[in-house]
């Protein structure tokens, strides 16, 4: 069941993708992008996100900032049988928990090999590492759990798994009042629009306006989009970006303001 939802409450949330083949171009993130979107959906601010190299202390430097400063952290990758997945480790090592097989992950992992007729080897073991007292997170791709400590979820870097993760997570999350938008096409570029539209940003603060420069070969275009939390106050700054669209049409046919 969802946790209950404040009207006018913001909740925040950070990701940490860790891994070496991410910063070296190997891997092309996909999780990122996922997680945006269904905080998006969800009503959930994603302010932060960081990439980190394999490297224990860099793990727990970025964890420990993330976790103090939002709600919640979600990790990405990690935490399979090689001997370079040492989330787990750093995680444990940021709460100051021992990290130790999960008695509960060893009998889910054990019975899912047996099945499979393989040998349940010591590194296939290290998936059920985890810091003491840790809730698990379900798997229901392959079986590994992820798991919860405090306001940390650690998930698998496999897109496939990493979405299946959040997908049981997400209901049991808070979650804020969701974020509305509207988009108006500007036929003119940034370098028309930009003085005018920062007044209007200016004029209606609990809006946030972004512009996207667009380029068709022959000519450049922004589409502007406007975001708020409440849809009378999007509606009016919409109203005034339209109006500053047409107030720069006028001027640049010649006509009165």
């Amino acid at each position: 069941m969802s946790a209950p939802t404040s009207p006018a409450s913001i909740v925040t949330a950070a990701m940490l993708a860790i891994g070496d083949e991410l910063l070296s171009g190997r891997t092309k993130d996909k999780n990122i992008g996922h997680l945006a979107d269904v905080m998006t959906m969800s009503g959930i601010d994603l302010k932060e996100v960081r990439i980190v190299a394999d490297e224990e202390q860099d793990i727990v430097e970025a964890l420990n900032a993330l976790r103090q400063r939002y709600d919640y952290v979600f990790t990405s990758g990690g935490i399979g049988p090689t001997h370079d997945d040492i989330t787990a480790d750093a995680v444990s090592a940021a709460f100051g928990l021992p990290c130790e097989h999960d008695a509960d992950a060893m009998r889910l992992l054990g019975d899912m090999y047996r099945v499979r007729e393989m040998e349940f080897t010591d590194a296939r073991k290290r998936m059920a590492r985890m810091p003491r007292g840790a809730r698990h997170i379900t798997n229901p791709v392959s079986v590994a759990p992820g798991f919860i400590v405090e306001n940390v979820y650690v998930m698998a870097g496999v897109p496939q798994v990493f979405q299946a993760m959040l997908d049981n997570v997400i209901p049991t999350l808070k979650t804020g009042s969701k974020i509305l938008s509207r988009a108006v096409r500007s036929p003119f570029g940034e370098g028309d629009i930009g003085t005018l539209l920062t007044g209007v940003q200016k004029s209606h603060p609990e809006t946030s306006i972004g512009s996207y420069p667009k380029y068709d070969g022959q000519r450049f275009s922004t589409e502007i989009v406007v975001r708020a939390r409440d849809n009378a106050a999007l509606e009016a700054a919409a109203q005034d970006v339209v109006a500053m669209i047409d107030a720069i049409t006028r001027e640049k046919a010649g006509q009165p303001a």
